[in-house]
């Protein structure tokens, strides 16, 4: 047995409280190895009157290993455990102090893994509207310029393609004059890049952290907006940039002015003086000038920060925050910023901007959901360029999962393409086959999907600049079909449950494509996915006798005989989306 490759950690994502009453617990072993693990627990006060034993699930695989997995009620809110792991006639005790071949009944107490006491403010709760959101993410500088009157200087003609400094004179009322189009999409959640005053077309360089960037409108403009999302169902997150500032920020401007004098000195990190710009002596984000890092360790910039948080809660009555650079700002910060969040409105949603893994973030202190990159990377690799098979991509999404909590991948912010990446469909060489059975992942798998704006319409774009064209509003120029899909495919997420809250387990025994199971006590959904250029035959053993087509109820499968199989094709670059109980 390869004990090398076994491993749990109490107090993390191989086990944590899901809600007050129930413990999540996983295991890991070598691929392929173990015959059974056993789960021994109880309350160590009163072992023998609560010692209970249970078989642990398999879940899933990746490349390397095996997880195991049991949700729990423990007695008493206390958890104390081991494991027993076996692989044929081989026997081991798997404790806090390692592996043994057999532990005396009375040292057992000397070798558990300890959950010591659910409490209930240190359980990760999510904010539950998330699980039911389709957003909508918006440039808002390339959607539609809504007001002629705050356009910038010498913008550049609508449709152009953008360079690094490119102007086009999109703002907030822009928004607001579309929200009929984002309804008639089925959007119910939408996700703004900066709108706070700053130099650039982008926005991550913030001047004035209190005040909106003139081209996009004013408080009242956002009032506005906010509002009438609100009226229409639409939650709305506002983007913040907490790691660093704009060259223009007012304090940073009497840095550069008087040095070590300035009261505002220790809110940077300057390394010495006089302070130079090129190369920069002090910290930025990737070593730009123009975005000097913010000390979050000094408690003035934490607390004018907080307050910043606090004040668009309040004042605007926004619905949540993207986090830019998250991952370079020290977690004491955000610990205190979700105190403040949360205490204001308590199912505010708190995303994370960070490309890799994030458990230390994903604990329950500081975020609720990290922009889901890792299963970006998955589907570019999968269906844009065909380096990995199906099964591989299978144990890359399994990695993402066992990555993290159950109720963080319940809201985890999925999405294919962004301000920060090239479009999809560009990634695809133009082909929207693979844009469509990407997409078709995207809505049917477990979390938040996300959608670029014009991704629906076909708006192609390489790295940036070229991925922030401008919204293209000339329908004469949109792929309505795929449109028309997008639109199909979010009215079966928001009417079917199981879409947005069931399970998800793959479907084994079928080749070379992908297929999984989204359910609920109530229904049982079906996902097949052909990402080859030849038709793929599908032997599916389901447990029920008919199952139909939910984007075309006429297209109904029947089972041969007495048997629950039922026999079908997915066409090349195809999918099929099946319902068992209808």
């Amino acid at each position: 047995m390869n004990l090398h490759a076994i491993y749990h950690r109490p107090k993390s994502n191989y086990c944590y409280a899901y809600d007050k009453n129930t413990v999540h617990i996983r295991i890991r072993s070598a691929k392929g190895e173990l015959t059974k693990v056993s789960l021994i627990y109880g309350d160590k006060y009163n072992w023998e009157n609560t010692k209970t034993e249970l078989d642990m699930n398999y879940i899933c695989c990746d490349n390397l290993f095996d997880y195991y997995m049991l949700s729990i009620n423990p007695h008493n809110n206390r958890l104390s455990y081991y494991f027993i792991v076996e692989k044929d006639f081989e026997r081991y005790y798997y404790t806090e102090w390692g592996f043994f071949k057999s532990v005396e009944q009375k040292d057992l107490y000397l070798h558990f893994f300890n959950y010591p006491y659910i409490n209930e403010v240190d359980i990760h709760s999510v904010p539950e509207w998330v699980k039911d959101a389709i957003f909508y993410q918006i440039f808002p500088e390339r959607f539609f310029n809504g007001d002629k009157s705050n356009d910038p200087e010498n913008i550049t003609k609508w449709g152009s393609l953008p360079e690094s400094h490119s102007f086009y004179g999109g703002d907030l009322k822009g928004i607001i004059n579309k929200l009929d189009y984002l309804e008639e999409l089925g959007i119910n959640a939408l996700y703004l890049t900066p709108i706070f005053h700053a130099s650039t077309n982008h926005k991550y360089d913030t001047t004035d952290y209190m005040k909106i960037d003139p081209h996009f409108g004013d408080l009242d403009t956002v009032k506005e907006l906010v509002s009438k999302c609100h009226k229409k169902g639409i939650r709305i997150i506002l983007d913040a940039v907490f790691n660093h500032c704009g060259y223009y920020f007012e304090p940073f401007q009497d840095v550069l002015q008087k040095g070590e004098e300035s009261i505002y000195y220790n809110w940077f990190h300057i390394k010495n003086t006089p302070i130079k710009t090129n190369p920069p002596n002090y910290h930025s984000f990737g070593f730009t000038p123009q975005m000097p890092k913010l000390n979050t360790e000094n408690p003035e910039v934490m607390k004018y920060l907080l307050n910043v948080a606090a004040y668009w809660l309040k004042e605007v009555d926004i619905d949540g925050w993207r986090l830019d650079v998250a991952n370079e700002v020290d977690h004491s910060f955000w610990r205190e910023f979700r105190k403040v969040v949360k205490s204001i409105k308590k199912d505010a949603y708190i995303i994370g901007e960070i490309w890799h893994d994030s458990l230390p973030w994903l604990m329950g202190d500081q975020f609720d959901s990290i922009m889901n990159y890792p299963v970006t990377r998955a589907c570019f690799e999968y269906f844009a360029y065909e380096k990995i098979d199906s099964k591989e991509f299978k144990e890359f999404i399994n990695s993402t999962i066992i990555r993290n909590t159950t109720q963080v991948n319940e809201v985890m912010f999925n999405l294919l393409d962004s301000h920060d990446t090239s479009r999809f469909i560009t990634r695809c060489g133009g082909d929207f086959r693979k844009l469509i059975l990407a997409m078709i992942f995207q809505l049917t798998y477990i979390g938040v999907p996300c959608i670029y704006y014009g991704t629906e319409i076909g708006i192609k774009g390489g790295d940036d600049p070229d991925c922030r064209r401008t919204m293209e509003w000339d329908e004469k120029k949109w792929n309505k079909d795929l449109l028309k899909l997008y639109r199909s495919m979010i009215y079966l997420r928001k009417n079917h449950e199981s879409l947005r809250r069931g399970s998800f387990k793959w479907i084994n025994g079928i080749s070379d494509i992908i297929g999984y199971i989204r359910k609920t006590e109530e229904e049982e959904i079906i996902i097949l996915i052909n990402n080859n250029d030849e038709d793929r035959k599908v032997n599916l053993n389901t447990g029920v006798k008919k199952i139909a087509n939910l984007l075309d109820k006429n297209e109904i499968y029947s089972s041969d005989n007495n048997s629950s199989n039922i026999e079908l094709t997915v066409n090349q670059r195809d999918f099929k989306i099946f319902i068992t109980k209808y």
